[in-house]
């Protein structure tokens, strides 16, 4: 949040700059022109027109800065309420777009859906990329749950981290079926250094605009 702050305020100091500028500018035009007006040849006068257009002219460079200081201020105010509600994440359970999920007290989630039912084949993979987990079974068409216990092939039990899961389908025509999968956890943490605060699901990065649901960690979804 610092580094935001540091940059509205670098913004904020080069509109006062300018619109001193403008302010001295302006004070030295005044000071020309009763020059002028009082040195004026009076068989020739100064074009009052011309007085005139200036004056305008600093005028609207004057709105324009009044301008920029309140859309930064309502840039300052929106990204402020933004982090706000990004911190107001932790320690619930998101659900976002993505094949990575974090073994977690010997549970890891992912949320599936198929159109048609299909004959599913499934990996789980760790950070390495090795196979620790394969499953093969029946799936009916709809959205579910997959909630993996950390149980490997070998008999074994997978340490926590992050894993990534493979879901492919099959038909009875042996036709490919597509199978979109989600992601849960609970949010550990909030990165704020980039554009966009950055979720912390254990060691998996999820950006504020991916999270397609949230609860408390209570409410936890049909397996």
């Amino acid at each position: 949040m610092a580094v935001n702050g540091v940059g509205a305020s670098a913004g904020n100091s080069n509109i006062s700059g300018a619109r001193q500028g403008i302010a001295d500018n302006f004070d030295t035009f005044l000071q020309l022109l009763t020059t002028q007006l009082k040195n004026q040849n009076p068989l020739d006068p100064l074009d009052t027109n011309a007085f005139t257009q200036q004056l305008v002219q600093f005028s609207s460079v004057e709105q324009q800065l009044k301008t920029n200081d309140f859309l930064s201020a309502l840039v300052q105010a929106n990204t402020n309420t933004v982090q706000t509600n990004a911190v107001n994440y932790i320690g619930k359970a998101v659900t976002a777009a993505g094949t990575r999920s974090e073994l977690v007290n010997g549970k890891a989630v992912w949320n599936f859906s198929l159109k048609d039912a299909a004959t599913l084949n499934l990996s789980i993979k760790d950070a390495n990329g090795n196979t620790v987990y394969t499953e093969q079974g029946a799936l009916q068409a709809g959205a579910g749950t997959f909630e993996w216990n950390g149980k490997t092939n070998t008999g074994g039990t997978a340490p926590p981290g992050t894993y990534t899961i493979s879901m492919t389908g099959t038909n009875a025509e042996g036709k490919n079926v597509p199978i979109s999968t989600e992601f849960s956890g609970v949010v550990t943490g909030v990165d704020f250094t980039g554009t966009e605060p950055v979720l912390l699901i254990g060691t998996t990065r999820v950006n504020l605009s991916g999270i397609t649901s949230i609860r408390s960690v209570s409410q936890t979804p049909a397996t």
